[in-house]
């Protein structure tokens, strides 16, 4: 016979915000439990590119127990800082377990309850609360598949710095936050660039003397819930651009052209050495003008109802939208693919129907529909946009920790 099963009431597993958050809540409420963490809490942060920053200001880290504290509120933490955050979070709530990662879980035969296989040993649970983060796996576009062998194609997790990637230029594919970010600091680096565009938003990093994400936060933006979205697969939608680096700035494809950045139409297919661009940048630079109007109409209105006075936001510019159909990537020492992340539940949770079509926990209220006592926290747009965000998890972690709480309570 084996070792014995653990028996553990309610697990959380994974110490990023979101199974912090959710500890800290369980906590409150006196609900025994224990984090498991697969390396180190905050962890995941540090797998993020060297010049990482928030892209949010300081102020916005607001998990429950642990908001920021420091003496630059309107600065941009770096990667190391936010994981060194979470680390002394962690050690103040004292219910993680690091280096456990968790391999399996399904439900006990016979129904109530879990059981969850790590290294050697076998956990089983009343509850459990799957926090892995909303960035669980980078999407690689079936675009790239006919790349040649000899060109490097590095995700946005295998991304360091522009010294770590072969000699020559640069094809940057994708059109949020990271992507720009990195296609920014390459070509700053000297680099030739081409980037492959997507649609997204975009806004300047200040207006008004105040942060984009003031604004929004005054706003009804962060309190959007994914049936108000124009299809489910709305959630995978790039966030608006921006950079934290150096102190905060504006970035977006106007900027990146001034820097001498190619702007391409968004990536057909790779063949050898041979990219393909679909000819729709003037829509894609379009889509995302449409989001800069949506922005500033919503800080239009915030100001107005707060009595605040009005900026002036300025139209955007002209931008030369003529670009080729095709590259020969001769000469190009790497491509970088940045084009968001998809979920990696259905790799490790046994339970058929767990996801929807795009990945997503099916839920309610941040509870499995087809597994019961099994709850998400952390999950993009779980409950409303702001669900996965440093100012927004804490409030799903406090919902989840009331239902889990009040459940064990009847059950005894």
């Amino acid at each position: 016979m084996g070792p014995v099963p653990e028996e553990i009431d309610v697990v959380v597993v994974g110490a990023g915000q979101a199974g912090l958050a959710t500890s800290h809540e369980l906590g409150l409420r006196g609900v025994e439990h224990v984090v498991l963490e697969a390396s180190k809490p905050g962890s995941s942060w540090l797998g993020r590119w060297d010049s990482f920053t928030l892209v949010g200001p300081n102020h916005t880290v607001r998990l429950p127990g642990a908001p920021y504290t420091g003496e630059d509120p309107g600065g941009f933490m770096s990667r190391t800082e936010v994981a060194d955050h979470l680390r002394a979070y962690a050690g103040r709530l004292g219910r993680v377990r690091t280096g456990v990662p968790v391999h399996a879980l399904r439900p006990l035969a016979g129904g109530g309850g879990y059981e969850l296989r790590t290294d050697g040993e076998t956990i089983r649970s009343r509850v459990v609360v799957v926090a892995t983060g909303a960035y669980q796996r980078p999407l690689r576009p079936a675009a790239v598949a006919g790349l040649a062998p000899d060109v490097a194609c590095v995700d946005v997790l295998g991304y360091r710095n522009p010294a770590g990637l072969p000699d020559g230029a640069v094809l940057v594919v994708g059109s949020g936050q990271s992507a720009c970010q990195i296609a920014e600091e390459l070509v700053v680096s000297g680099r030739d660039v081409v980037m492959a565009c997507g649609r997204a938003p975009w806004f300047p990093r200040r207006v008004g003397g105040r942060d984009l994400f003031e604004w929004l936060m005054d706003s009804s933006f962060y309190e959007q819930t994914p049936d108000q979205l124009a299809s489910p697969a709305a959630r995978h939608g790039a966030n608006v651009q921006a950079s934290g680096a150096r102190g905060g700035h504006d970035l977006h494809y106007r900027t990146l052209a001034a820097l001498g950045v190619r702007l391409m139409g968004h990536l057909l297919e790779i063949d050898g050495r041979t990219a393909r661009f679909a000819p729709d940048l003037p829509e894609v630079i379009a889509a995302g003008d449409a989001g800069f109007r949506f922005v500033r109409d919503t800080v239009v209105d915030v100001a107005r109802d707060r009595g605040l006075p009005v900026p002036e936001i300025p139209e955007p510019g002209p931008l030369d939208t003529a670009a080729p159909t095709e590259l020969d990537l001769r000469g190009f020492g790497a491509v970088v693919v940045a084009t968001g992340f998809r979920s990696r539940y259905a790799e490790w949770v046994d339970v058929p129907g767990l996801v929807d079509a795009q990945g997503f926990p099916v839920h309610v209220d941040g509870e499995s529909v087809v597994a019961p006592d099994l709850h998400f926290v952390g999950v993009h747009f779980l409950r409303r946009r702001r669900s996965s965000l440093l100012f927004g998890v804490g409030d799903d972690a406090t919902a989840t920790a009331t239902r889990i709480s009040a459940r064990l309570s009847l059950s005894t």
